[in-house]
This record gives structure tokens, sequence and C-alpha cells, in this order.
């Protein structure tokens, strides 16, 4: 069963509340604590919708150089009233960021707008988009004591960002669900992609000693330390999954009787997701392999 086929048995209202998670399963232990100062031209405000695959809450990250007229917010969260208001008292706004589309970061970004008066809405994607043009990787974002640099990050989704911040000397990663201050991140085929996600957290390994502000979970001291254990966690995994496959799996919902035998029920089909893109990740790898021996 492709990932395509999984998301296709879910209800409307269920892909509405699942597509926009991050976390599913629980990563290893790791020695990046979690950070308990933020820099000051930082702030955090949580979104009220914590669950299983929100973790605490999706976070709002608020951005404001000192003595600068206008800020920045980076993902709004969902459409809560209350969550806004409190968003739009810290304006005004340069910009709204989106770090990608899922609804537990995009949805209250037209409404929060409509509350700041029309600030611009920028992201990836030109269907989030608002007042400004999309997201160019290429081009930096500037003025009230901020640099804003877009780094092309997909595979959580295809239009993934992370937005690497500058202020007085100091840099700051946000991650949104490329990476998460807890747990990982799930990665469902058809809008991810494996393949991209793991050379995006080759992309993240360059950052060290730099903090990482997520989209959920709490801050953390060091991305390029975080990027690193992604990549090693996603290479044990595909190391079991090619093991199951080797043993006979060949659905998602096998795979993951097999290499996750004690999954919470309630994040279940999160875990089958993750399998149906790392099943399609070896399928194209093997292929890869079989074509270059074929060349040979």
């Amino acid at each position: 069963m492709t990932g395509t086929d999984i998301v296709s048995r879910l209800t409307m209202e269920s892909r509405r509340t699942i597509l926009g998670m991050g976390g599913a399963e629980p990563a290893s232990a790791t020695g990046n604590p979690s950070v308990d100062r933020l820099p000051g031209w930082v702030s955090l405000l949580r979104a009220p919708n914590p669950g299983p695959m929100t973790l605490d809450g999706t976070n709002t990250w608020i951005l404001r150089a000192p003595g600068a007229a206008f800020g920045t917010v980076i993902d709004p969260g969902p459409l809560d009233e209350e969550h806004l208001l409190r968003i739009a008292e810290r304006g005004p706004f340069q910009f709204i960021l989106i770090t990608h589309g899922h609804h537990d970061h995009v949805e209250g970004a037209e409404r929060l707008s409509e509350l700041l008066g029309g600030t611009a809405i920028l992201a990836a994607d030109p269907a989030h988009c608002l007042h400004g043009e999309p997201l160019d990787p290429n081009e930096s974002l500037g003025g009230n004591g901020l640099e804003i640099h877009v780094l092309d990050t997909p595979g959580h989704t295809r239009d993934s960002v992370c937005f690497l911040v500058e202020c007085e000397g100091e840099r700051v990663m946000f991650t949104g669900d490329t990476i998460l201050g807890r747990g990982t991140t799930v990665v469902a085929a058809p809008d991810g992609d494996l393949s991209s996600y793991l050379a995006s957290l080759e992309v993240l390994r360059a950052y060290e000693n730099v903090l990482m502000l997520p989209g959920h979970g709490p801050a953390r001291h060091d991305t390029a330390a975080l990027a690193g254990e992604y990549l090693s966690h996603r290479m044990e995994r595909l190391a079991q999954v090619r093991a199951a496959m080797a043993a006979g799996a060949r659905t998602p919902e096998a795979v993951v009787d097999v290499v996750y035998p004690d999954i919470d029920p309630r994040v279940r089909f999160a875990a089958e997701w993750s399998a149906a893109a790392q099943i399609d990740h070896l399928e194209r790898e093997s292929a890869a392999g079989a074509d270059g021996l074929d060349r040979l």
C-alpha cells in the first residue's frame, strides 16, 4: 500500500486534524539539553493545541530587534482567536512567516494578517502567501534589525523551509517541523519525501552551536547536533525496515508490526505513514542501484 492509499483511507476531518502534526515516535535520549533562556529579541507564544502529535502545542515565535519599530512572526498556528489576539498585541509586524503549510502552523495566518491591518504573509507555497511574494531560498529578508535567511529544507512537506535569523551578532535557527525539540518528525507520503528529508538534515548539520527553535517542543542548544541525531535515528530505522522487508514485510502495516511493535495505538497511523515513506525511499534506492549496475 502506498502513502497515497493510506491518506485516502482517512476521512477529511481526520486528515485535517492529523496532517498538520509534527511528532510521532520518541527519539533516543540526547546530550543536547533544552534551553532555559531565549535571546532577548525572541519570545514564544505557544498555541493551545496540545496533543500526541503537536506535543505541548504549536510554537509561535515573535522576533523583534532591540528598538525596532516592527517585528516578525513565525508560524501563527491554528485558527484560535484568543491566541491570535495575543500575537497581535505584540505588533506591529513587518512579516508573518510560515515554515510549511500544515494547518497547525498556517491556519491562523490570514486572520492574524486581518487583525494587524494587512501584514504580509510569506511562505514557500504561493497558496499560503498574502500581500507578498513566495519565499525565495536564494534571497534574504532584511530590515528592522533582523537578517532572515531562508533555507530550502523539503522532506517533512514539499514546502518546508527553515529560517536562519541573525540579530546583533547572534544566530538562531527556526526549524518548523523539520526538527522538533522533542521526539521525531513524521515524513508522510505523498507530500513528505524521505530522500529529500535526509538531504535537508545534511544541510542543517552545517549549523554547529546555532540555537534551534522548533515548531513543537523545547528550544535546543545545537542545530547541527540535533540534525546528526535525527540522521542516525533515521538510518537505524531504515536498517530495521530493510531487514523487515527482506523477511517479507511489504506493506506499511506489516512493517509497523515488525519495527514498531509497541507503538501507541493513538499514533499508529503516523507510524504507518512513516513506514510508507521508508518503503518508498528504499525501493527507489534499490531501483537506482540496479539501474547503475545495468549501465556498467
